[in-house]
């Protein structure tokens, strides 16, 4: 489902992989112990300590059963985000122009790099024997800076510092949180390859 979402162009994919199924025979090699934490933020921003997978978490604001198709899409009906932004590859550097909105308090803003595709052969657990074809890998995350609301941001970043080696891409996110926790994602933009 996630790379049908994907194929939609209107929705923007990323997939955190957790590591806390390790235990039952077959590590993830893409599964890390950040962004199981990031998992536990999430459920403590939503008022609960349930961790399940496959989870969604929509613009940062709710999260739900991944495979619940229907559920999925009820969620995407409604989402949308209230901040534009915009990147612009400017020579050897990416242009990232984020505009104020006084009405909406300070956000972080965020560069989050993954890799498009991987055909993955699972050799133990309850899975073993299959290959899983997983989709929008996050293999990065790194703190660009922090929009004000009421100046907006203008910055540039050198593109060679974005890794991408053509089997990858990159989104520029902004994201406020809510008490040490994450929260809405204001705005985002898939970085132009």
């Amino acid at each position: 489902m996630l790379e049908d979402l994907t194929r939609r162009g209107d929705v923007l994919t990323l997939a955190y992989h957790v590591d806390y199924w390790d235990y039952i025979g077959w590590p993830d090699n893409f599964g890390r112990r950040e962004f199981t934490e990031r998992q536990r933020q999430y459920a403590a921003s939503f008022g609960s300590t349930k961790l399940f997978t496959p989870q969604m978490v929509v613009n940062g604001q709710e999260g739900i059963v991944g495979s619940h198709e229907a559920d999925v899409e009820q969620s995407l009906e409604g989402a949308s985000l209230p901040l534009a932004v915009a990147l612009v590859p400017e020579g050897d550097v990416l242009g990232i122009s984020i505009p104020a909105n006084p009405a909406m308090g300070r956000a972080t803003v965020w560069l989050v790099t993954y890799l498009d595709h991987a055909d993955v052969e699972i050799t133990a657990g309850m899975n073993k024997g299959k290959q899983l074809a997983y989709t929008q890998i996050v293999t990065g995350r790194q703190m660009l800076g922090m929009w004000n609301p009421a100046s907006g941001l203008a910055m540039s970043v050198p593109l060679a510092e974005l890794k991408l080696d053509g089997k990858g891409g990159a989104v520029v996110l902004v994201q406020q949180e809510r008490k040490g926790l994450p929260g809405p994602i204001l705005g985002a933009a898939l970085v132009p390859r």
